[in-house]
């Protein structure tokens, strides 16, 4: 399931919902990888006081149903939800949410994660940031999924 919306939503409430509307594979799932990604206040060195984020209809919409399709190809998965805010967004208000569901979590992160990076990636959306100075500008690139520091050594996991 793919919605768009103005209107800001609590992405908790919205994967209790739709997992508890999904009858079909009730019982049948393992894992839910749930990612809630959420407006920080600083953007390349600056503060930012809120974001003006504009989509194309019809165009986003396909755009998502296409990466969704595409990572239940890729992974077992039993279902999926993205659900994403458009219009003013303030920090610390939820932007996006990619919730999959999947009988094991492998699949389940694997799935999520793809999904995340294409939707940042391919998805139609234009962001407008509000800068605390006044000034306003549009984003140019999306930031890397990741913040290079020695902290991202997984190595601890490994036997």
């Amino acid at each position: 399931m793919i919605k768009i919306s103005a209107d800001l939503f609590d992405p908790w409430h919205e994967v209790v919902v739709y997992q508890n509307s999904a009858k079909h594979w009730a019982g049948k799932f393992g894992a839910t990888n749930v990612f809630v990604g959420t407006m920080r206040d600083f953007n390349d060195g600056d503060s930012v006081s809120a974001m003006v984020l504009e989509h194309y209809p019809g165009m986003t919409e396909k755009q998502l149903d296409d990466i969704v399709e595409q990572a239940i190809r890729d992974w077992h998965l039993l279902d999926a939800l993205v659900v994403h805010r458009v219009g003013e967004i303030k920090p610390n208000e939820p932007i996006v949410l990619v919730a999959v569901w999947a009988s094991h979590r492998g699949d389940a992160f694997d799935a999520g994660r793809q999904i995340m990076e294409a939707l940042k990636n391919k998805a139609p959306f234009w962001k407008k940031e509000r800068l605390q100075n006044g000034d306003e500008r549009w984003v140019e690139h999306n930031t890397d999924g990741y913040l290079r520091s020695p902290k991202n050594d997984f190595s601890v996991f490994s036997d």
